[in-house]
């Protein structure tokens, strides 16, 4: 496949849903937390590859540099990725509480954007191909340098200076981002973060069929989102103002918008290059998706002050920024070409319809209030000061989404960002059928598939049941007789004792499990040790943790100090007596803080 053009940044946070296996992100990071015996940010990696974006970078926290480059140079998995190499940038500024708009700002990260970019987080697994995405938004909102630019048009703005992929004018090309469902899914987990979205239909301009080559029953559909927030804040809003309130400026600007509860953003976003310096020039902005992404969706139907405030002017005033002699791709500034101009085809270009004959007045019941925030965009703005403003504040690019279907078996789309995900999302991947499987029965090979359910070097003594189907057992793997392995997925040198049962469990590379030990639902992290006869049902061992003989447990977390409560009273106690010892919560839960994770 042809280069894309396109950069990706991933961004590999402390990763605070799973803290029980990231506790010590220097040693263990959130991109090195193994799915389906393969660290997780390999997944997002061979999905950039995939769809020949191979321009990517790395960005983590410095305590994570020098495991996540050892992991990249030695994990056989990580090492069986094609070339290049990803980079890795470690700004010095960077901590595990940074929020993900502000590292947008950091200089290293400023710097290691080029041009249009995808942001991704370390913990996608998406069996979609990316070129599906890729398509979708070339069609919709890409375009070269003087195609599809009417004179007059609110984005006819000259500028000499060209910016963003394909050059085109002003670098004003829109963004994407994509959604998916969350329940009535194998994978779906009890309450599980959602998102709420607000979209409408696209402008007649965005409006294209999707690329053929999407089937029917991958293919999303693509919407303008025009309000997003986490369900979680929508609920404390709704809790506080005992009510749900809506500005009237966008059910006068769209008349009918979509509001979808059930869906949340998978946080792969398609930005052009101007993106770069929106996030930079809002220095308030925390979040991507909360702050960046819902500001953006609200600039179109707020008032033109609304998105003067957010720097629309500096972007597309037409003030370009000077950076020399050459561009933001390394190339030498041109003046843009009308390649319209050049067609031996006659074109007649026809004066664009006016805006205001197709504009309707609505009106509202005389119960709703007007908003004075809105009345730039209600009927009574026909003054010539809103007309005015209207002209003065440039338009900003719309951001679109790409929503999933919400089948069962529509194409597998997750971010594996807590525990329970963790473990649903391995076991469904363990019933993929393996790349052998798949020749021998000459169907299509899944990416995400294993060469082999039992890897060739793990040994199996005699008298041991497997359910192959839905196993995964990695290499150096030893399992003593008497076994019983069903649905699960067993990590590369891990050792399991005489007679035991294990069923629905994720066990990391180098755990010990002891005789006659029955494990369900949970999962063992690094190195761990489980003791003979213990019992463990639905709970967490962490990395590195060691658990006595005959432990009986269920929907425990196993942590080094004890069980979790323990260790919480133990800290509480610690902190009135002001002694500092121990591994406290500042130690274990330090990487929550106020701030917001970098995978998000």
């Amino acid at each position: 496949m042809p280069q894309s053009g396109f950069q990706a940044l991933i961004l590999c946070g402390p990763g605070i849903g799973l803290s029980t296996f990231t506790s010590v992100p220097a040693e263990f990071p959130k991109a090195l937390v193994e799915v389906a015996n393969r660290p997780m940010v390999w997944y997002v990696l061979d999905w950039c590859y995939r769809m020949a974006v191979s321009d990517i970078t790395l960005v983590t926290p410095p305590t994570s540099k020098d495991s996540i480059a050892a992991a990249l140079a030695q994990n056989p998995y990580l090492t069986s990725l094609p070339s290049p190499s990803p980079n890795l940038v470690a700004p010095k500024g960077l901590e595990f509480t940074t929020p993900t708009a502000e590292l947008l700002r950091l200089p290293e990260v400023q710097d290691a954007i080029k041009s249009d970019f995808l942001l991704l987080p370390c913990d996608l697994i998406c069996d979609l191909p990316g070129e599906t995405f890729l398509e979708s938004y070339l069609v919709s909102l890409g375009g070269l340098g003087g195609v599809g630019v009417p004179p007059g048009s609110d984005f006819d703005t000259a500028r000499s200076e060209i910016v963003g992929l394909g050059g085109e004018r002003s670098g004003r090309r829109g963004g994407l981002s994509i959604w998916y469902n969350t329940a009535d899914r194998e994978e779906s987990v009890k309450g599980e973060e959602c998102d709420f979205m607000c979209t409408t239909r696209l402008d007649p301009e965005h409006d294209v069929p999707l690329p053929p080559s999407a089937s029917a029953t991958s293919a999303g559909i693509m919407r303008k989102l025009v309000w997003t927030m986490p369900m979680s804040e929508l609920r404390d809003q709704c809790e506080e103002d005992k009510s749900w309130k809506i500005r009237r400026s966008l059910l006068i600007k769209y008349g009918a918008v979509k509001c979808l509860t059930r869906y949340r953003d998978s946080h792969i976003y398609l930005f052009p290059y101007w993106v770069k310096h929106f996030a930079r020039l809002n220095e308030d902005f925390e979040s991507v998706s909360e702050d960046l992404v819902g500001t953006w969706a609200k600039s179109e139907w707020r008032k033109p002050g609304y998105r003067a405030r957010f720097g629309a002017k500096k972007l597309f005033g037409g003030a370009a920024e000077k950076t020399g002699s050459q561009g933001p791709m390394g190339r030498p500034i041109e003046e843009e070409v009308d390649l319209l101009s050049l067609s031996s085809t006659q074109i007649t270009t026809h004066a664009p319809p006016s805006r205001r004959l197709a504009q309707q007045t609505t009106r509202l019941a005389s119960r709703v209030q007007a908003d004075r925030e809105d009345r730039n965009l209600s009927p009574d703005n026909e003054s010539e000061e809103g007309r005015e403003a209207d002209r003065v504040v440039p338009l900003v690019p719309p951001i679109l989404s790409y929503i999933l279907p919400s089948t069962p078996d529509a194409p597998l789309l997750r971010r594996v960002d807590t525990t329970p995900l963790l473990l649903s999302v391995s076991l469904l991947l363990a019933k993929l059928p393996s790349a052998s499987e798949a020749t021998a029965s000459k169907t299509p090979t899944s990416p995400l598939a294993h060469s082999a359910k039992v890897h060739p070097a793990a040994t199996i003594a005699p008298r041991v049941t497997i359910s192959r189907s839905d196993t995964l057992i990695d290499s150096n793997t030893s399992i003593a007789t008497q076994c019983v392995i069903k649905s699960s997925v067993i990590g590369a040198s891990v050792s399991i004792g005489l007679g035991t049962r294990i069923t629905n469990c994720v066990i990391m590379d180098g755990a010990s499990v002891g005789e006659k030990c029955v494990l369900t639902g949970t999962v063992v992290g690094k190195k761990a040790k489980i003791g003979n006869k213990c019992t463990l049902q639905g709970c967490e061992v962490q990395d590195g943790n060691a658990v006595s003989d005959g432990t009986e447990g269920k929907g425990e977390k196993y942590l080094i100090g004890g069980l979790e409560d323990e260790v919480d009273d133990a800290v509480a106690a610690d902190d009135d007596d002001g002694a500092g010892g121990g591994m406290g919560s500042d130690d274990m839960d330090g990487d929550q803080g106020e701030g917001i994770s970098l995978g998000e």
